[in-house]
């Protein structure tokens, strides 16, 4: 019997066991029903801008009733207040009054609560039917990013738009200028078919500043592979050069074009003319065209473009003359950069301001280009170039470098390749008068490629910038 009993009670005592992760009707209104009030929760904090506001229109709402009652000879007010009288007669006639009390305060917070959270749902059903993001924590998620500084980068290629890609989730109000002396692949084609400004480095600043609609984003950086006249043209490409026709210039077509992407920011070409890059090499060679300088025979001595000093558009002037940060690179040192600092405008916009302005250095060197040339020399050959156009000053007093490579099968790939990791002397730069700066940019998964990564980039250039934040505020 002894035996029996833990048995028996054993089989009386079986049940399904629920599964993992099961939840009964009661488990999932608890857990909706604290979700729910989590999210309500999130409407008190802090920098949505909507509090305020609304607020705002209650004490409006009030103040409008009471002069309309006061131009009534406050006739409604004397009748509402008898009738809110009799009507708590009536309640506290049949319920006692420590009862009706908080009955009706709790009617009325649930009349306020359903009110609010059936109105900001309608609204983000209108807005963003398919997204699962909370309007509030989209709301916070905007707030957050206006809030954030104003940073200038100038540059092109590939480089400018990784650290753009970056950049936009810590702030939207950046600004992108971008070199347009682009002569070859696609924006070389449709320039001399077309005559429009290249819009290839145009383009992908736009795709990665934009924050809506990833199809649209994917559609614009689609690049056809087959087809009479259209292979090797992307869409974006395409669809600048034509909006560039339809509206006159390039500048009034990426307006239109960032309304399209919901661009965070802005992008700004350097100049509306029409550049073209020419080089004077040191075996006293001068080859013109962008897509000859990066492959040079002789290392390259002075960087010039026609027509000589372009001019600069207004928006890029005053975004440099607002800017809290200024930014170069990283991109190919006399292809996508100095191009930017022919522009003399630009350049004496950024010595009047009072931003810090860092250098963000390659990783590589590259060949044709940037042969044996280690961070200092990198600002060597910046400074000679400035000098070249009558500016002696520094203009980036502070560098941002890549920490030590080391060594690995994608670093022998691209010495093989007749490409090096761009070294960095910190104490050589630092008796200069250079601010330095190391992090690791690469990013720590392995990669196919070589590159800047975006988030890792833009988190070092972020720390510079509140370091600097820091700094001013302790001086002051």
């Amino acid at each position: 019997m002894r035996s029996s009993a833990p048995v028996s009670r054993l089989r009386r005592s079986r049940r399904p066991l629920p599964k993992p992760g099961w939840l009964g009707r009661g488990d999932l209104r608890r857990k909706d029903l604290v979700s729910r009030s989590r999210r309500a929760a999130r409407w008190l904090q802090p920098g949505l801008v909507v509090k305020r506001w609304v607020l705002t229109s209650g004490l409006g709402l009030l103040v409008a009733l009471l002069g309309a009652a006061v131009w009534a000879d406050l006739q409604p007010i004397y009748w509402m207040l008898s009738s809110i009288q009799w009507l708590l007669a009536q309640v506290t006639g049949v319920l006692p009054r420590k009862f009706t009390g908080p009955l009706v305060l709790l009617v009325g917070a649930v009349l306020i609560w359903l009110g609010q959270s059936r109105s900001f749902g309608s609204i983000q059903q209108a807005l963003a039917p398919e997204k699962d993001t909370l309007l509030v924590d989209a709301l916070l998620a905007q707030g957050r990013l206006n809030r954030g500084p104003s940073i200038v980068a100038i540059g092109g290629g590939t480089g400018l738009s990784t650290l753009l890609s970056g950049l936009k989730r810590y702030s939207s109000n950046l600004t992108a200028i971008v070199t347009v002396a682009d002569d070859g692949g696609s924006s070389g084609v449709l320039r001399r078919e077309l005559g429009v400004q290249p819009p290839g480095d145009i383009r992908n600043c736009l795709a990665a500043l934009a924050r809506e609609e990833p199809l649209l984003t994917r559609l614009f950086q689609y690049r056809f592979k087959a087809g009479s006249g259209l292979e090797g043209h992307s869409f974006g490409n395409l669809f600048l050069s034509a909006l560039t026709a339809i509206t006159g210039n390039l500048e009034s077509a990426i307006t239109a074009s960032s309304r399209v992407l919901a661009v965070q920011g802005q992008v700004v070409p350097a100049t509306n003319a029409d550049v073209r890059l020419w080089a004077e090499l040191e075996n006293g060679e001068r080859i013109e065209g962008e897509s000859k300088i990066g492959h040079a025979p002789s290392p390259i001595v002075r960087l010039g473009c026609t027509p000589e000093r372009p001019p600069a558009l207004p928006r890029a002037l005053e975004a440099i003359a607002n800017a809290d940060l200024i930014v170069l690179g990283p991109g190919s040192l006399y292809t996508s950069l100095l191009p930017n600092l022919l522009v003399p405008e630009l350049v004496q916009a950024i010595r009047r301001s009072k931003a810090p302005r860092l250098y963000i250095c390659n990783l590589m060197t590259q060949p044709g280009e940037t042969d044996g040339l280690d961070v200092e020399g990198h600002l060597r050959a910046l400074e000679a170039q400035l000098a070249s156009l009558g500016v002696e000053e520094r203009l980036f007093t502070a560098v941002l470098a890549q920490e030590d490579l080391g060594d690995s099968a994608l670093i022998d790939h691209y010495r093989h390749q007749g490409a090096e990791p761009v070294a960095c002397d910190t104490r050589q730069l630092r008796r200069q008068g250079y601010e330095v700066m190391l992090a690791p940019l690469q990013g720590a998964r392995p990669t196919a490629t070589l590159r800047h990564d975006p988030r890792s980039v833009a988190l070092a250039v972020i720390r510079f910038y509140r370091n600097h934040q820091r700094g001013s505020g302790s001086a002051s």
